[in-house]
């Protein structure tokens, strides 16, 4: 077991109603609140409504249309502006992870005397932070337990993922049944980046008993539910542990302990999101079956071979490079399931820029380092498989 320093400061409220705790969550840090959300589906479920007549007695500005793969321009240096304009003293991201990555991104621009994207790209670092409070309504990024956002900047095709102390929300409010109206699109996806979350944990070089049957559950609860979801949208059992299982995904709590593994798959994906704008779950759920032939050896072979028989209960007693095979193809299998499009040209990507992608990942994303090292040329080739 790896040596670990762990500690999280958020609050988690979970269940239904729990927003009428707004007003008196709020109260704790100020006055002045900046509201951010994206394009307007909090408005269509009445929780926009809501949220304005809680906090009635407070001043609000408001960052709306941020998208997803959140923009640093306009979105990251809009909210900065507006903070620093207007000393705004908390910041209330009501939505999915893009708007709460977004709105992380602008806490710690907003203290910052140069330019956000310093911070972004990791030439300066964040002293202090304006603090965030969430109301999650998308289960998929786990963005509402931890420090870290992915932020886009359209011109350089870079898409980063910003990972600071100062950018834990300090309280997040998650009710499942704000969840009832996402699309079946995007709760296939947001399984997929959640089920990706566990996946590049689980697949390292030293682990526990412990880590592993808590991913494990985690893997089975996100595809159980996914389906149960897709198939009554408002079974709020299925939406309450899904939700809770994204909650994890990325906050280090599945796999305190073990050894690193190098993220390759969302390394790879920023690229194609960077690049084309598609949705990350999707990408991520096109690559991850190739990354795993990929990346299938001797070396490897006997991980595959737990995740298959403890995930899918795959019969043990095969030939392990058939277990592992069995277990890539069950893992390619769930995916077209929940209907999501298994290959890049459905999400429009094609041949052109898949070196120039490639380069992109080998110089920015240190696969060479993950537990299955990548080069350049390993990177194209799961692309184009993929193709």
């Amino acid at each position: 077991m790896q040596n670990f320093d762990y500690q999280t400061p958020t609050r988690l409220i979970f269940g239904k109603g729990v927003v009428e705790k707004l007003p008196e969550v709020m109260g704790q840090f100020g006055k002045k609140i900046l509201l951010t959300y994206g394009g307007g589906s909090i408005k269509k479920i009445g929780l926009y409504d809501k949220v304005k007549e809680l906090l009635k007695d407070f001043e609000i500005y408001e960052l709306s249309d941020i998208q997803p793969n959140p923009k640093y321009d306009p979105s990251v240096l809009d909210g900065v502006k507006i903070c620093k304009e207007n000393n705004i003293d908390v910041i209330l991201a009501v939505g999915g992870g893009s708007v709460l990555d977004c709105s992380k991104a602008i806490a710690t621009g907003a203290k910052y005397d140069g330019d956000p994207w310093d911070l972004i790209s990791y030439k300066a670092f964040a002293t202090d932070s304006i603090p965030i409070v969430d109301i999650i309504t998308l289960a998929a990024t786990g963005s509402e337990y931890d420090s870290g956002g992915v932020i886009s900047r359209t011109e350089t095709n870079d898409k980063i993922g910003y990972i600071d102390p100062h950018n834990f929300p300090l309280v997040s409010f998650l009710d499942p049944t704000y969840t009832f109206t996402v699309s079946k699109k995007q709760t296939a996806a947001g399984c997929a980046d959640a089920m990706n979350h566990i996946m590049e944990q689980y697949f390292c070089e030293d682990s526990t008993i412990l880590n592993d049957g808590f991913m494990e559950a985690g893997l089975k609860s996100l595809m159980v539910n996914a389906k149960k979801c897709l198939e009554n949208p408002e079974d709020y059992t299925a939406r309450a542990e899904m939700m809770l299982t994204c909650t994890y995904g990325c906050n280090g709590i599945y796999s305190l302990g073990n050894s690193q593994t190098g993220w390759p798959l969302h390394g790879m994906e920023h690229a194609l999101s960077a690049y084309y704008d598609i949705t990350h779950g999707e990408g991520l759920a096109i690559i991850t079956p190739r990354w795993m032939e990929h990346v299938l050896s001797e070396k490897t072979v006997d991980r595959f071979v737990k995740y298959g028989v403890n995930v899918f209960g795959i019969d043990a007693n095969q030939d392990k490079f058939e277990i592992a095979k069995k277990a890539i193809q069950a893992t390619y299998d769930f995916f077209v399931s929940v209907g999501i499009p298994m290959n890049l040209k459905a999400v429009g990507i094609d041949e052109s820029r898949i070196d120039e992608m490639a380069h992109h990942v080998a110089v920015n994303e240190g696969l060479d380092k993950a537990w299955a090292p990548l080069t350049e040329k390993d990177i194209a080739d799961i692309f184009r498989a993929s193709l």
